[in-house]
């Protein structure tokens, strides 16, 4: 794994005490609340491995869930987001599993309200980065470091192809990218990460394309 700089090296700004199992924890817990868009009613937490073992004297607990609120690393809230999301009434359950998995930092979140639900798998892999391995039943690989794109569509042809275009119109630079289906022909999800953030009309016009049924995006 390569380092862009130092910073990189010792981690965020963030409350302690460990960049992997607090820092990686609340933003694999944001970027399951930027994907659901709104602040879930109810979350059911499961832990694998090492953040199984540790997550009450590490804090892993106290940063997802600060991050499901939507806190950054550094906000002091998430040492008492468990007594504030008690008192938004945001019913909070945690599971430790003893399933081996890929990853030793590794969480499943599962958020929903009364319009629907989510569940995402993250790992935390150091230096308070994260990856998030599994939306929805997709595998897909999502840094959550840069402003991305998640284009839920039917798996047709041209479906890419059309996305591209629009991007390139927007002079928008792709970073990464990959599809991911569970059947061909069937529904398939585009994980695209970007250089720069991206404005609602781009939104727009993706989500008015052929076989595009959701368009939601991350921003940096």
């Amino acid at each position: 794994m390569k380092y862009k700089s130092v910073f990189d090296i010792i981690g965020p700004i963030m409350i302690g005490p460990s960049s992997s199992h607090t820092a990686g924890a609340a933003r694999i817990g944001r970027v399951a609340r930027s994907l659901f868009g709104r602040q879930p009613k109810w979350a059911n937490i499961s832990f694998y491995g090492s953040f199984a073992k540790t997550y009450k004297g590490h804090g892993t607990d106290v940063a997802i869930v600060g991050g499901l609120l939507d806190f950054d690393t550094f906000d002091e809230r998430i040492k008492t987001s468990l007594q504030i999301a008690d008192s938004l009434g945001v019913a909070i359950s945690f599971h430790e599993e003893d399933a081996v998995t890929d990853h030793p930092n590794t969480a499943k979140v599962v958020i929903g309200d009364e319009k629907g639900e989510l569940e995402l798998v993250g790992i935390s892999i150091g230096g308070g980065k994260i990856e998030i391995t599994e939306l929805n039943g997709f595998a897909l690989k999502l840094s959550g470091n840069h402003p991305a794109l998640l284009v839920v569509h039917d798996d047709r042809y041209g479906a890419i192809a059309g996305v591209a275009n629009v991007l390139a119109k927007f002079a928008i630079n792709i970073g990464h990218m990959e599809v991911s289906r569970k059947e061909k022909g069937k529904t398939a999800l585009m994980t695209i990460e970007v250089d720069q953030n991206i404005d609602d009309a781009v939104i727009q016009e993706l989500t008015a394309l052929p076989n595009i049924t959701q368009v939601t995006k991350i921003v940096d």
